[in-house]
């Protein structure tokens, strides 16, 4: 992999050994711990001895002795003199994911979706009415029904994004649209830029597609750009999937700077793909960034949106908003996948989409409530864990300390009945084991349930094992 770490991002990340330990493991464990949690990225090439030694202050066989230590843990590939890459041991891992049957006692924390509106029943009648008009053709649009198109549209262009009908390709979803494009533009090798930690189905669709994930590197804190541009620039992916609105599973937004600067990359060698799934489930205020289809670089923008987080995941409507020329050809990437969306499901959209304005602040309103209650369970039952406090999604994302294994916490919990996501199924590599994702889309007292079988589970787990990692993961949800 061509990832390069610049020097004085890692002297940043790390800082120079001092008392304790032989400084030399003191500075193994530091770059162990980086690689672990994904801040230094698997395949990168990381700076010569020399070259760390004086950015750290250090002597060179202090730093020639931290990286055999790395090289014998396999945390680096490469021999001294020629170079070293970022790498991650082998680990077996089982499947902590697996379903524990029907026990109506599971509380699972897996899925970052909300339960239906309540007014969504008689949506959906009010849609059968629609049908009977439909019923002489043989019902596949592949494009979408128009009247759905042209109400996405008529959204799109009420925010300041003039949207027409053609413009607009509805899916089965955001995933779909994703998958899609992958399909209409990344050949067997491609490139595509992906962020890391990301929607685990995100990278699955760009592994099935045989692409070569260029990371862009995530947390709380914002995007870690400068490493994954410079990388960009000298070789271009052919996609670039981003969520720049409470992004998954971080909650991080993409300030409008950096949109700046990914507008001004977007271009007919690139597509950059937003991920708007999450973009209206705001908490804490509207957003002040603009969309990143807006402005200079919009012509070559993708949005992806759905009606998965905001009403109800069983209704599998999305879409894709591009300019003409990309929708034609997703469109004829689509026949080898299926015929299109089903139209009944397209007219409950149809109601649902006239209907969202006034059903969205009830949303929010029973999101921020659960993400406040799952917040306050956190602190007053499992102090030492530092989640972040997302202005929008439906997940926290939790820093359980180094050396606290979300991959063994999640096989814990099984037992206490909790079903958990770990953090190394967000990312290509495996890393990010500290990480656990929390979704607040149960009911109140049972988040507060989950919170407390959680403390349970965590008193179950053996020591913690500084740096331990895991492999890369190889289940599915």
């Amino acid at each position: 992999m061509e990832r390069t770490t610049a020097l004085a991002h890692l002297a940043e990340l790390l800082s120079g050994p001092a008392g304790g330990r032989r400084a030399y493991e003191q500075l193994a464990a530091g770059l162990r711990q980086l690689v672990v949690d994904g801040r230094l990225l698997v395949g990168a090439r990381i700076p010569s001895e020399r070259e760390l030694a004086g950015a750290l202050g250090v002597s060179r066989s202090t730093v020639t002795a931290a990286y055999g230590l790395l090289r014998e843990a396999g945390y680096l590939t490469g021999t001294r003199g020629a170079g070293s890459s970022v790498a991650l041991p082998a680990v077996p891992v089982a499947r902590p994911d697996e379903p524990l049957g029907a026990d109506p006692s599971l509380l699972d924390l897996t899925a970052a979706a909300p339960p239906a509106p309540a007014e969504l029943p008689a949506l959906v009648t009010a849609a059968v009415a629609g049908l009977p008009p439909l019923l002489s053709g043989v019902g596949l649009h592949p494009l979408g029904l128009q009247p759905l198109r042209q109400a996405i549209a008529d959204r799109y262009t009420a925010r300041g994004q003039p949207t027409t009908p053609a413009q607009i390709l509805v899916t089965q979803g955001a995933l779909h649209g994703w998958d899609l494009l992958l399909r209409a533009y990344a050949a067997p090798g491609a490139r595509v830029a992906v962020e890391q930690p990301t929607y685990p189905a995100a990278l699955d669709a760009v592994a099935a597609a045989r692409a070569r994930p260029l990371l862009i590197g995530v947390d709380p804190g914002g995007w870690a750009l400068d490493p994954a541009l410079a990388a960009w620039r000298r070789t271009p992916p052919v996609l670039a999937l981003l969520t720049p609105d409470h992004q998954n599973p971080t909650g991080a937004v993409l300030p409008e700077e950096a949109r700046d600067r990914l507008r001004r990359l977007a271009s007919d060698r690139t597509l950059v793909v937003t991920d708007e799934t999450f973009a209206e489930l705001w908490l804490d205020g509207p957003p002040t960034a603009r969309p990143l289809a807006t402005g200079r670089g919009a012509d070559t923008v993708v949005t992806l949106g759905s009606l998965s987080k905001v009403v109800w995941a069983g209704l599998r409507i999305g879409w894709l908003r591009a300019p003409e020329a990309v929708v034609r050809r997703v469109a004829v990437a689509r026949t080898s996948q299926d015929a299109a969306t089903p139209a009944l499901e397209q007219l409950v959209a149809l109601q649902v989409l006239g209907q969202l304005d006034a059903l969205l602040p009830g949303r929010r309103a029973a999101a921020r409530e659960r993400r406040d209650a799952l917040l306050a369970a956190l602190a007053e039952q499992l102090p030492a864990w530092r989640p972040t406090r997302p202005s929008g999604g439906l997940a926290l994302w939790v820093d359980l300390g180094a050396g606290t294994s979300s991959t063994a916490l999640t096989r814990a919990a099984r037992t206490h009945g909790v079903r958990l996501t770990p953090g190394p199924r967000f990312t290509v590599s495996g890393t990010h084991d500290r990480f656990l994702r929390l979704p607040y889309t149960l009911p109140v007292g049972a988040l507060c349930e989950a919170v407390r079988r959680l403390r349970a589970a965590s008193a179950d787990l053996p020591g913690p094992a500084v740096g331990a990692a895991v492999a890369a993961p190889t289940w599915t949800t």
